[in-house]
């Protein structure tokens, strides 16, 4: 069974229905690539993906250490490069609680830094990933 259903809905837009749950998701070429930049592009998914992933896999360590992330919350950034069109570079910057000790930290750390999405883009993109703990 296939993951999702894409369909080009013209005007530089597509349409992604996710099969499992008919969730659907709208992409929009961004403005300075010919399009309306009404949704996310492409290219927004794949960093928010990043991001999503990291905090996925940081709750399921949190779940299994019995610590609370519930209001954790990150900024994402893409960077563009021109020749060829791609992504160079996604900033992930976490929000994290500043009671976390040193070792959750480095475990939570480690578990961002090591998720799927992250372990899967290619080696180019580079990742900037920044935890800060506040109160």
């Amino acid at each position: 069974m296939s993951t999702a259903t894409i369909r080009y809905a013209g005007q530089l837009r597509t349409e992604a229905t996710h099969v499992a749950s008919g969730n659907t998701i709208l992409t929009d070429a961004p403005v300075d690539n010919h399009g309306r930049g009404e949704a996310f592009s492409p290219t927004d998914l794949v960093s928010a993906a990043l991001g999503s992933c990291m905090m996925t896999i940081m709750g399921i360590v949190a779940d299994r250490h019995s610590l609370d992330l519930t209001g954790v919350s990150f900024d994402v950034t893409k960077h563009m490069a021109a020749e060829p069109r791609r992504i160079r570079q996604i900033d992930v910057q976490f929000r994290m609680p500043a009671s976390l000790t040193e070792k959750e930290r480095t475990l939570l750390e480690n578990a961002a830094r090591t998720c799927p999405v992250a372990l899967s883009l290619n080696p180019e993109i580079r990742q900037e990933v920044q935890f800060d703990y506040v109160g």
